[in-house]
């Protein structure tokens, strides 16, 4: 059993015109053998692009790609034919599979944010998906709400995997729940001092290992992004 914190100003950053991007991670020229993977985990990453701003069509092969916008339209196309804008809340599942290429840019209207997960799938080679969803009925009270994985209609290549998200009010308590590891980022907000460490800001996640149910509690308005691994 473990708990470990993964501060924000931990985090790997990455930054050039029009672009800040903070790694959880190990990426590119940032290596750290203690951060390379968190279970099938193998990147999490917050971006915030500037106006029109963001990454090029790039190729990527065998990754399932969790994209969730946090604020801003973050603009996605992609050479299966999908083009469209994401909206605050809304959350993208692109299976790379065999290979497949995609370009993300924020409006030219506003800047945008959004939290970008990549998993190591089961199978290698699968036809290249694509599919989107809402974290619409993560309301507060409404706890831990599922948005992909297992159940519903967002599925992932990795099983036993989940995606949830929940937003909180002031004083609003969530039980983490018990898995073999579980990963919860605060996206906004704030969590009040727990047995586990103490408070939690925006850019901070935990990572659970083998842990009982935990239960946290929001300081002020928060969300809280938690992935789940059988």
């Amino acid at each position: 059993m473990s708990v470990e914190i993964r501060r924000s100003s931990s985090r790997f950053v990455e930054q050039e015109q029009g672009r800040r991007t903070q790694h959880a991670f190990s990426f590119g020229p940032h290596y750290d053998p203690a951060w390379s993977s968190f279970g099938p985990m193998v990147c999490h990453d917050d971006h915030l692009l500037g106006s029109g701003r963001g990454f090029d069509t790039h190729p990527h092969a065998d990754l399932e790609i969790v994209t969730t916008v946090v604020s801003g339209s973050l603009e996605h196309a992609d050479s299966l034919g999908t083009s469209g804008a994401l909206a605050p809340g809304e959350v993208a599942v692109l299976t790379a599979g065999a290979g497949v290429e995609h370009s993300e840019m924020a409006s030219p209207e506003s800047a945008a944010r959004f939290v970008q997960v990549w998993l190591r799938p089961d199978v290698v080679g699968a036809p290249p998906a694509y599919a989107r969803g809402s974290s619409a009925a993560a309301t507060p009270g409404a706890g831990l709400v599922p948005v992909a994985g297992e159940d519903t209609d967002l599925p992932l290549g990795v099983a036993g995997a989940g995606y949830a998200v929940a937003r909180l009010a002031p004083g609003e308590s969530l039980v983490l729940p018990a898995r073999p590891r579980l990963h919860a980022y605060v996206a906004s907000g704030a969590l009040l001092r727990s047995s586990l460490a103490e408070p939690l800001q925006a850019g901070d996640a935990y990572c659970l290992t083998e842990e009982p149910d935990r239960e946290v509690t929001a300081a002020v308005d928060t969300e809280l992004l938690v992935w789940t691994f059988a």
